[in-house]
């Protein structure tokens, strides 16, 4: 199990939802949440990876349920929330991690790409926070953290689409904290610099690239999946009690 750099005991025995958590860096907020001593739930349509991930957690100790759900499909994913409910308990903190960063060629660009674009990555992070808000009001209070990206900030070509997507997302967050507020609720947002995932690694690697990104970082080293969860596990935990309608940006400073 990856070991956090700090220990949130108020985690301990909540639960925590986090969607896409079978690689990447969900399965580094899986891990991380796990470490915690937190009751994790994680929904990807990875069937094969999930399961591995959840055997590897649980012969580690943990708490965790692994739930196969295609995010697309809005009544599979309130189905599993349910069953989150009915194994864990009432989901304290959500983890709105699910994603794909698909390029595009704009000028190729059709409605169908569009749709898919924002069904895969901002409609599923509406609909499941919206799911979840029931169970916050049981327990009084809790966290969503969303994912965005530092994409849409720095002008990235070929991701016009998912920039749009990830842009969207900060501002359903700031407009949902305002919500939510008065609920104890405290909706906050992370934006991933370049994260060196296996997805990244396998499909878009570029050394030259990489070597130019690493340059305009204050600091030199690789993003890391980890560093990622430790945004999110901070912001949902009480040490960031009076956060809310933030978005944190986590990229060694290249902005």
């Amino acid at each position: 199990m990856t070991s956090s750099t700090t220990r949130y005991f108020d985690l301990a025995d909540r639960v925590v939802l986090i969607t896409g958590g079978a690689s990447g860096i969900g399965a580094a907020h899986v891990e991380g949440f796990c470490h915690q001593g937190a009751k994790v739930a994680f929904l990807d349509r990875q069937v094969e990876a999930g399961r591995a991930l959840e055997a590897e957690m649980r012969a580690q100790g943990a708490s965790v349920t692994f739930f196969g759900c295609d995010l697309l499909d809005l009544a599979a994913l309130g189905d599993a929330i349910d069953q989150v409910h009915a194994t864990h308990g009432p989901v304290f903190a959500l983890v709105n991690n699910a994603a794909v960063d698909q390029r595009h060629g704009f000028e190729a660009v059709k409605p169908d790409d569009f749709e898919w674009m924002m069904n895969i990555n901002l409609r599923h992070v509406i609909f499941a926070a919206q799911k979840v808000v029931p169970h916050m009001r049981e327990l009084g209070g809790g966290a969503i953290v969303n994912t965005s990206s530092v994409a849409w900030m720095r002008g990235v070509a070929g991701l016009a689409l998912y920039s749009a997507a990830k842009a969207a997302i900060v501002g359903f967050t700031n407009a949902l904290a305002r919500e939510l507020g008065p609920l104890r609720i405290r909706v906050n947002a992370v934006a991933p610099g370049y994260v060196a995932t296996p997805r990244q690694l396998s499909e878009w690697f570029d050394p030259v690239a990489e070597r130019a990104m690493l340059e305009h970082q204050c600091l030199p080293d690789r993003i890391e999946p980890r560093d990622v969860a430790e945004a999110a596990m901070f912001l949902c935990s009480d040490a960031a009690r009076m956060l809310t309608k933030q978005c944190l940006v986590v990229n060694a400073g290249s902005l």
